[in-house]
């Protein structure tokens, strides 16, 4: 059974944008599972890869703020347990500790200079993904009336910014 295009463009924006799972997909679009893998598989074959623009879409609006604070966090967790490591090691010289506290300072400006750096491709796929979900805000609080015409087109756009940015 053939499915409309609008379909394929409704199960790309739920995986994406809502990150619900390709079985929670097929059965709130009742279409079955296989043919939703098959539907990714081709887009990424033809150069629109689902998890690229479904990365991009979490980087989009908050999503950057929320990845570098768990890399943050997670660091930062490390980095205390090591401190307090040292500072109880009583087998470690003074000097050796010293030494071993300079370079988790290093780290501490390295790991704080890679958080606030992203991919130069997955950063432009963000911004692209993240003007369109502006645009799809706005015209659904302005032009409401224009909403089910941006939409037919929105979603294979969005698919074309993939295969280009992604």
């Amino acid at each position: 059974m053939a499915h409309a295009p609008e379909i394929v463009a409704k199960v790309r924006a739920a995986y994406v944008y809502e990150r619900l799972g390709l079985e929670a997909i097929a059965d709130r679009m009742e279409v079955g599972i296989a043919t939703v893998r098959r539907w990714k598989a081709k887009a990424e074959a033809e150069g629109d890869d689902w998890e690229r623009a479904r990365s991009a879409a979490r980087l989009s609006g908050d999503g950057h703020q929320l990845l570098a604070q768990m890399i943050l966090e997670d660091y930062l967790t490390l980095h205390q347990a090591t401190v307090e490591g040292v500072k109880s090691d009583t087998g470690i010289a003074p000097l050796a500790k010293a030494e071993i506290l300079s370079r988790l300072a290093d780290a501490f400006t390295k790991t704080m200079s890679a958080v606030g750096k992203a991919s130069p491709e997955l950063s432009r796929l963000s911004i692209a993904t993240d003007v369109l979900q502006r645009l799809a805000k706005y015209v659904t609080q302005s032009h409401p009336d224009l909403i089910e015409s941006l939409l037919t087109v929105i979603e294979p756009f969005a698919a074309e910014l993939a295969k280009e940015y992604g």
